[in-house]
């Protein structure tokens, strides 16, 4: 009975998604049609840029889930313990920034530990750009939500500067930085695909939280404190603060950890709107996921199919990409009002 609970609940909610994401297509089929656009060859080019052919699948739509994945589960993290982090989108800069000038310096370093240092870089310049946002909230009872929201904006400009300043590249004339050392790049899956180690890290990371998160003592003080703080503190005489900054700091690293990936894995350089927002749609995506690391991990996977697919419409199609945040809307909005009834 204790099982089998869990499983209908399970069940129950990616039948909920799959509905949402099925009312998600008819509404942007009505939408295409009524902009006067073919909604056919539209959905085919959608649906072909994602699930096409297993190279569409691995080298569009799961590298581009990568990210929202990775992004996901440190939103999911921090929410566990009761905290927002809003501030995703400027820790993945930091991220890719640490990661980038730790990538410039590693020239004939061992792959295996070039790899090590650069992706180090990223957990490190993440963790310590969300620290301000975690002192504040631990001093002065700042909330997190507005000092980590603000920090986005820094993040962006730190890109700008480093890659128009310190990290430019050699002939100064584009606004990027030099390609990292091929040591620090992450290995491709498979020959000709541009599927690479990240999307393995991913899956790891998320099985890891999940048993974490319901397996050990540092789990439970998580889901406690993020539950009922008062009650943790009072009759679990839990250190409150101290829980929630800890789960706070590792967002931020493994928020700066995907920007990490994505220079490792894909850009190999750094430059100016790396991020086509992958810090603000993983949030969409960890609320999809129930903050449910192993549900997060699908529903990357889905959005970053439908992120693939919209791009491929967009060039076979001439749709307008962003038609499909309609897609994506719907599917949040009929999750969060389906849980709110069952609530």
């Amino acid at each position: 009975m204790s099982i089998a609970a869990p499983m209908r609940a399970g069940a129950r909610d990616l039948a909920h998604v799959a509905g949402a994401f099925g009312l998600g297509v008819v509404l942007l089929s009505a939408f295409l049609a009524i902009a006067g656009f073919h909604v056919a060859p539209a959905l085919s080019a959608l649906w072909n840029g994602a699930f096409g052919s297993w190279d569409n699948f691995t080298s569009a739509a799961l590298v581009r889930a990568t990210p929202l994945v990775i992004l996901g589960l440190a939103f999911t993290l921090g929410s566990k313990a009761g905290t927002l982090n809003i501030g995703m989108e400027g820790q993945f800069a930091a991220g890719a920034i640490g990661t980038t000038w730790a990538g410039l310096h590693l020239g004939g370093v061992p792959p295996v530990l070039a790899v090590a240092v650069a992706l180090a870089g990223g957990l490190i310049a993440g963790a310590a750009w969300v620290a301000l946002p975690v002192i504040l909230r631990m001093k002065l009872g700042v909330s997190e939500v507005i000092t980590t929201l603000l920090l986005n904006f820094v993040g962006v400009a730190a890109v700008s500067y480093a890659v128009t300043g310190p990290l430019q590249e050699p002939s100064r004339i584009y606004p990027q930085s030099a390609l990292i050392a091929p040591a620090a790049r992450l290995p491709h899956l498979a020959a000709g695909s541009r599927l690479h180690l990240g999307f393995i890290f991913a899956i790891i990371i998320a099985g890891l939280l999940s048993l974490l998160l319901k397996q050990t003592a540092w789990g439970f003080r998580i889901r406690s404190v993020g539950a009922g703080p008062r009650a943790a503190l009072i009759i679990g005489r839990m250190p409150v603060a101290t829980i929630a900054a800890t789960a706070l700091l590792w967002s931020g690293a493994l928020a700066g950890f995907g920007g990490a990936v994505e220079v490792t894995g894909v850009s190999y350089a750094l430059y100016q709107n790396l991020s086509p927002g992958y810090g603000f749609t993983a949030i969409a995506v960890a609320l999809l996921g129930r903050l449910q690391p192993t549900f997060v991990l699908v529903a990357g996977v889905l959005f970053g199919a439908l992120e693939a697919g919209a791009a491929a419409m967009q060039r076979d199609a001439g749709i307008p990409a962003v038609a499909v945040q309609v897609v994506e809307a719907v599917v949040i909005i009929t999750v969060l009002l389906t849980a709110r009834r069952r609530a």
